[in-house]
């Protein structure tokens, strides 16, 4: 038989205020909004982050989370994006270790060259032959 247990008090405290926003029609229409606006934001920087080398995908599932606050589609969309990134992670897991070698080389290459060719065509920076010129004149 499993327990559960109960949430932390911080979420408590967090779903306490929720509901009582909530119970204010204004503040229920004030909360979708800011909801929305926030969840906006932090996808639109994500979806900007993601050529580049860092946290785009985090911060993309992260307004996931601030929209499934108060959007069930949202909600649902996360749910998703949960059950295959822990399927994928159960799968990685579970090849060898140059079966996880090949699979991390290939996503460093892949961003690696998307860096690139981001650098190269926001900034006109081409950095490969950057490097070449300097190894062919040093």
């Amino acid at each position: 038989m499993s327990e559960r247990r109960d949430p932390p008090p911080w979420r408590q405290r967090i779903s306490t205020t929720l509901a009582l926003i909530r119970a204010n029609p204004t503040g229920r229409v004030a909360l979708k909004i800011m909801i929305g606006v926030l969840g906006a934001l932090v996808v639109t920087i994500g979806v900007a982050l993601i050529p580049l080398p860092g946290p785009g995908w985090l911060l993309v599932i992260a307004g996931l989370g601030i929209w499934a606050v108060e959007f069930h589609w949202a909600k649902r969309l996360l749910a998703f994006t949960r059950r295959h990134v822990y399927g994928w992670t159960d799968w990685v897991k579970k090849q060898t270790l140059a079966v996880r070698l090949v699979i991390g080389s290939v996503g460093l290459l892949f961003v690696g060259t998307v860096a690139l060719l981001s650098i190269k065509y926001s900034l006109g920076i081409d950095v490969i032959a950057q490097v070449l010129h300097y190894l062919a004149t040093n």
